[in-house]
Formats: C-alpha cells, structure tokens, sequence
C-alpha cells in the first residue's frame, strides 16, 4: 500500500518539526502548535515535545561544558561513526562525536530528489583525483559528505548490502569468521525494518533501520526490469534477497526513505540518544591530529570556532572516511616512514598500508537516450538497477549499472553530444575494480587536502569488463520493452572498440564510494585487525570504509553499518 498525498505531507512535516526540536532550531512552544495542525495526537505531540527538548536542552550544555576527558572520542558522524558513537552512548559510556561538517537539517539532505545539490556544495569535502592519462587527463570529482550523516545524507540513499562472496572474502582477508556472510546476515537481519517482499530467511523486520523498496517508481524503472529479463538477467522483488547470493539480477532499488523524507543513519542511530547527559555531538569541529604517550592512542586534538582543543578518551575510534582517516594515521606519524619523512613527519609505527589499496566503484556517465514523452523523475531519481558479470567465470558480479531518470552526462561528453533535458540514463557501473590507487598527504598542515591517485581504469581487466558493461546497457535500452520510451539514442551510438574506449576514459566518474585505504587483514599491508584496532597502536580503532579489503559489490553505505555494528560489538564485549 502506498501513502496517500495527506500522509506523506504529515510525516514530512512531522519528521522535519522533530529533528529542529532535537537541534534546537525551534521551541517547544511552537513545536507543539505545528506538530498539533499537522494532525498529530495531544498525547504524542507532548510525549515528542519532552524527548525534543531534553535533547536540545542537554547537547547545548554539554557542547558549552566540554570535558577534558570521554571514555571514547568518535571522530566522524558517517555511516559508522554515527553507528559506533550511538550504540556506545545507549550502553551508558560518555561519547564525544567530533563531526567537522555541519547540520543535515536541510531540504539538499531530506528530500530524495534533491540529493545531488550536495555535490560541490559545504557539504562535500571537495576532494579531487589527480589528473590521469586513464581517463584521457582528467580530473575526477571524489564527494564525500561534510555534514552530520556523512555519505548517508549527500549520496543517492540505496541501501546496497553487497554480495555473499564480499563478506566470505573479508573473513578469508581478516582470518575472523565472524566477518563471514553468515555472521554478517545475522545483523542485517538485527537491525533492518524491512518494508518490502517477505524474506524471512534474510530480511529483518522489526529493525532500527526502516528500508524500503523505491515505492510508486517511474513507469520506466519497471520497464529496465523487463528489459533486463528480455536480454537474459533474471528479475528479483528483493535486491538484497538471493539475488545477491549468486549471479546477479535486476530489482527495484532498496532506499533510506520513509513518508516520503530521506533518512540518513543518526537518524536512527544517534538522535534518539541525544537527550542523555553521555553523548556531546560537536559539529564543525576539524580534528587537526591524535595525541600518544608512547604508541598508545590518548587525546584527539581540534579546531572548533576558531579554537584548538585537546581532549583525552581512554579510546578514540576514527570514522573519518576513507580520505580523511588515513591522513589522520599519517598526521600522526602512522604510516610509510619513507612517505611521512617527505612531509618533516616523524615515524611513530611504520605501516606500509596507511593510504594504499584506494578503490572506489567506477560509473560511467553514461548511456542515454531522449524520451519519446518525458517522465517526471520519483524517489532518489534512480530506482531500478542490475548486478551482473562482465565474465560468466567471475564469482560474483562484477557490473551494477542504475537506470538515473535524468540525463547523466560528463563535462566532456555533454559538450560531444546532443544531450536534452527531456532525457533518461543507464550508467554502466564496475563494482569489482581491479584498478588500485593511492592517497597521500600534500604536507603537514592538517587543513590540507590530502593528493589521490585514484587509478581509475589503470588495470586493463577494467576497460575490458566496461565495454561488456556499455554494450549490455545499450542492449538493454535499445529493447522491446524499453521502445515506449525511447525517441532516439543520444550518447554513445554503435562506436567500434577504439572510440567506445576512448567514450569510456571520456565518461567515467565515480559511484561516490571511496574505501579500503586501511585495510583489515592479516599481511604487511593491513593496518587493523580483525577487530579493527590499528596494528601497532593501543587504544585506536577505525570503523568506516577505510579498513574494507576489497570494496563491496553495491553501494557502500550498508556495508559501512555493518562495520559500524562490528565496531560497536567489539567494544562493548557483545558476541
């Protein structure tokens, strides 16, 4: 059943009235006046105006009293940070969030459609690629989010869990079973509210997390299934069902929105502990290093307002994102002793992996064709997407290309091809790189943006598995079922190999999803262990993308929870 107009409206009010109340962006007073013309009962508007307020009320005290010392410092309000620092907090242990950005209470961040006004705005670190031949000498744009909720408020909110073979091969990576996607099946299954087809094998129902299928979609989105199917990939209700215990399929997209408002993961991770004394989320506080006695994490030092801070924890979990964090490490003399010595930075453990193994999922901008009559875009402006192999020997699928119901061009190929407003995309995606990067620091100034090799399309298998990937896609839209919606075919057309490669270099982008720069294993190259402390140091855990051995297949803000989830386990003993 689908939520009428009237409840849509009333759950967006709702939700947006609640969150200024826990922000302290409005009274209680005009709470319960706005809560009350928008249909909600006596009894449940005063019970949410106290839980409002007390929220409001503590975190202005405690951001005006800040301690000298927390039982642990979580750097970064992200998909994991967020994670660790709520479920830490609801055990009772003090917290300090350090978030560098700012607020998520604004319509770029709540309303679906308007997620990608995010990009290049203050909520986006800035950071850009190096210049690389592979990519015919451009620069790629690499967004990660600056703002409460991290990636989970500035990306396009799918909730993608990855394969069953990314979580067995993060077990083999970390030697720890508890990696395994049979361990891992059992939290999702904890912490999901499922809204879509029954599953009871590998849905959870009665989760913190509400997940739902992208509802009332576009007619084109069901239309790509079928033209999936027609081409030879099979049809699944459930993205993240069997679908992703084998070779792949097509489904609706699984999304983070609930009556109609986006909902990033402190919304259901962090704001509901917001009104107890233990838990201070600092934003736009930039953290500028850590502090050691010996090699034994101690203190997290920050600029807040134009002010340095050092604060003492008995440990520090960084959730900084996969840029940010390795700097930190680096920062901090935790690193290639031969790298940091470049930078007047003095070795405290040499580990040879801080920064290398970057990945992040390649997308290609993209395949488009020119409605016949043009479909207003819905939900996240892409709800329909399929997972399949480049290579029938591959064990897992290796292509996610999405359907975007806008056009979706580069700065190059807009300006080589006749794109139109009244347009609609499949983006060819590669979600098993074999392409590795690397990040490093440009100096010692904390305020600097770390240099990224992205090594996007360096490794040839990934070209190779991009032109399997574009053609598939134009396939599938140049289809039968697809001709009800296609005027003409505007970018790429029927090119041969040598112009379809160079279209590709010309195209390509990034999914958003950059990871894996302090990998969890067991060799040289691993900085954290299976129970992501960092190898080497006492007292200092990292909790977010970073530490992934190999990027999962999808989009990575579900796999970034389970590491969160994992994190918090660790911590707090829970087996």
């Amino acid at each position: 059943m689908y939520l009428n107009d009237h409840d849509l409206a009333q759950g967006d009010a709702l939700n947006r009235l609640e969150a200024g109340l826990y922000r302290g962006q409005i009274g209680r007073r005009a709470f319960i006046k706005a809560a009350l013309a928008a249909g909600v009962s006596l009894a449940a508007t005063h019970a949410l105006a106290d839980a409002g307020e007390m929220a409001a009320i503590s975190q202005l005290y405690n951001r005006q009293n800040l301690k000298g010392s927390y039982d642990y410092i979580v750097v970064g309000a992200g998909s994991g940070g967020a994670v660790v620092a709520g479920r830490l907090a609801a055990a009772g242990a003090e917290v300090l969030l350090l978030e560098a950005g700012g607020s998520d209470q604004v319509d770029a961040v709540l309303k679906p459609g308007m997620w990608p006004s995010n990009i290049r705005s203050e909520r986006d670190w800035g950071f850009t690629a190096d210049p690389s031949s592979d990519v015919n000498g451009r620069a790629l744009i690499l967004p990660m989010g600056r703002a409460v909720g991290g990636g989970s408020s500035v990306n396009a909110t799918v909730w993608a869990r990855g394969h069953k073979g990314d979580f067995d091969h993060w077990a083999d990576e970390s030697g720890d079973p508890a990696w395994s996607y049979e361990n891992v099946l059992k939290i999702y299954r904890r912490i999901e509210n499922w809204r879509g087809a029954e599953d009871a094998v590998r849905r959870g129902k009665n989760g913190r997390l509400w997940i739902e299928p992208a509802q009332d979609p576009a007619a084109i989105a069901p239309a790509m299934l079928a033209a999936a199917n027609s081409v030879g990939i099979p049809t699944f209700d459930d993205m993240n069902g069997a679908m992703m215990e084998g070779d792949g399929g097509a489904a609706i997209a699984n999304l983070r929105i609930k009556n109609g408002q986006r909902r990033n993961i402190p919304a259901d991770y962090l704001y509901g502990e917001l009104s107890k004394p233990n838990i201070t989320l600092l934003t736009g506080a930039e953290v500028m290093g850590l502090g050691f006695e010996g090699t034994t994490a101690r203190a997290v030092k920050f600029r807040k307002d134009g002010q340095n801070h050092t604060v003492s924890a008995k440990r520090i979990v960084l959730s900084a994102g996969a840029l940010n964090t390795p700097k930190l490490l680096m920062l901090s003399g935790i690193g290639d002793p031969d790298e940091l010595a470049r930078h007047g930075i003095k070795t405290l453990v040499k580990s040879m992996g801080v920064g290398r193994n970057f990945q992040d999922h390649v997308l290609v901008a993209g395949c488009i064709w020119e409605y016949k009559d043009a479909l207003p875009p819905r939900n996240n402006l892409a709800e329909a997407t399929f997972f399949w192999k480049s290579d029938a020997s591959l064990d897992r699928p290796d292509l996610q290309p999405f359907q975007i119901e806008v056009p979706y061009a580069s700065e190059v190929t807009s300006t080589k091809f006749p794109v139109v407003p009244g347009a609609w995309t499949i983006a060819p995606g590669l979600v098993k790189p074999k392409s590795r990067g690397r990040v490093t620091l440009r100096s010692a100034n904390p305020l600097d943006l770390v240099q990224v090799d992205g090594g996007f399309l360096r490794h040839p298998d990934d070209m190779k598995a991009l032109l399997v990937g574009i053609e598939l896609c134009r396939e599938i839209g140049n289809s039968a079922p697809m001709r009800a919606y296609v005027k003409r075919e505007i970018m790429p057309g029927n090119l041969g190999k040598a112009e379809m490669t160079s279209f590709i270099r010309d195209a390509a982008g990034t999914y958003f999803h950059e990871s894996c720069t302090c990998k969890m294993g067991t060799d040289e190259m691993s900085v954290v262990d299976a129970s992501l402390n960092v190898r080497g140091i006492e007292g200092l855990t990292i909790a977010d993308a970073s530490v992934m051995p190999q990027v999962s297949t999808g989009n990575t803000m579900a796999p970034t929870v389970i590491i969160g989830e994992r994190a918090a386990d660790i911590l707090l003993g829970v087996t």
